[in-house]
């Protein structure tokens, strides 16, 4: 029976390039969903994320990337909860909007709170969830966040936003 272990893998130099892989990447198609929570302040913060997948059934755990670089970073790494918000069809501007640095994501975003608490959630959102973080993981340059889902709500019908060589499509 396979051991599990908490040490960091070795990880090899490798002579691929930055650049190279990101092309690379950019043919994988991505689901987008707006990431979010609250600081200790209060202060909401939130991105545009493409690197979100499902973990585990039992329990429910998801994870999601997010860069060191990120304006985003420390309140989501520092937090107790967050939401993903999945993005239909119709959330291409938000979409960018939450993707771009240097104005305020929030403002007309259409955002509310989640029933009950004061973390960000997109109403119309194609799903959300509800997510305490269960653990911070370094990896290269990012850090990923295991959250443990405590709440789900299916909304709205339509098709999926994807992110698909650098622009985004919609699916299904």
């Amino acid at each position: 029976m396979p051991t599990l272990t908490t040490e960091q893998p070795t990880i090899h130099t490798s002579t691929v390039d930055a650049q190279s892989f990101r092309d690379a990447m950019s043919l994988l198609a991505a689901p987008t969903a707006i990431v979010a929570t609250r600081d200790a302040d209060g202060q909401p913060w939130g991105f545009t994320a493409s690197a979100v997948t499902s973990v585990s059934l039992d329990p429910p755990l998801l994870l999601v990337g997010i860069a060191r670089t990120s304006s985003c970073h420390q309140a989501l790494v520092s937090a107790a909860e967050f939401t993903v918000n999945v993005l239909g069809e119709q959330h291409q501007d938000i979409a960018r909007r939450f993707a771009t640095h240097g104005l305020d994501r929030f403002a007309g975003s259409g955002l509310t709170s989640w029933p009950g608490t004061a973390l960000p959630c997109l109403p119309d959102a194609r799903v959300l969830l509800r997510c305490t973080v269960a653990q911070v993981t370094p990896a290269g340059d990012h850090d990923l966040l295991l959250g443990a889902v405590t709440g789900i709500r299916i909304g709205h019908p339509g098709r999926s936003l994807v992110w698909y060589q650098r622009t985004f499509h919609t699916a299904g």
